[in-house]
């Protein structure tokens, strides 16, 4: 009998972690794969997060493949991609950036786009892609000094984070919370448990613990 595969998680995002901890998910391995993130040629935004996803995840199989591990591991990977129609906002890594993210968010509709890969031991690909929508209040010339003052809005893609401060600024969200965070959960146990994983085995050791 086969043993269950391991799982590697092709991110250094403490969200992530945190969300997959969350639903009783401790990956075997952390592998970030740094990628060029930069959007093709007229590239629309559900293309880029898929195809970076994508990317993440072979990157990070190779990168364990090539230091001797990963023979029996899924690979998982994320990407989120935050636009305003057509327009692919940037990860603010300026105050210049994400003040102007700000003022395209300030009392308007916007799309996270998360894309998701998991890769089989066999090689197999399985691909999701999450749309949410979003609409932000109108943010005052106070408001938007402040979130910036906050610096909280630094390597965050459309400047914000919606866990944080910038929950605040939601009005409306059509979608899946866990998604804008960066990994969304219903689809990522529903991958992993379709191809062996045991994403439960950790819920029925916390009912025992907890003599539910």
């Amino acid at each position: 009998m086969a043993s269950r595969p391991e799982l590697i998680l092709a991110s250094a995002s403490p969200r992530r972690l945190a969300l997959l901890n969350q639903i009783g998910i401790d990956p075997e391995h952390l592998l970030p794969a740094h990628v060029d993130e930069t959007a093709e040629k007229g590239e629309l935004p559900r293309k880029l997060a898929a195809r970076l996803a994508d990317l993440k995840a072979r990157t990070a199989q190779h990168k364990a493949r090539q230091a001797g591990f990963g023979t029996n591991a899924l690979v998982l990977a994320a990407d989120t991609v935050v636009a305003v129609g057509r327009r692919i906002l940037p990860k603010a890594e300026t105050m210049e950036e994400a003040s102007s993210c700000l003022n395209l968010l300030s009392g308007r509709a916007h799309r996270v786009f998360t894309g998701l890969t998991l890769i089989t031991p066999s090689g197999q690909k399985r691909h999701r892609l999450v749309e949410t929508r979003i609409r932000f209040k109108r943010l005052s010339t106070r408001e938007m000094e402040a979130y910036l003052a906050s610096a909280e809005w630094r390597d965050k893609a459309g400047g914000y984070a919606i866990q944080g401060i910038a929950g605040a600024f939601v009005v409306k969200m059509t979608g899946s919370y866990s998604a804008v965070v960066g990994l969304p959960l219903h689809e990522t146990a529903a991958l992993l448990a379709g191809d062996g994983y045991p994403v439960h085995f950790n819920w029925l050791n916390q009912s025992s613990l907890t003599g539910v």
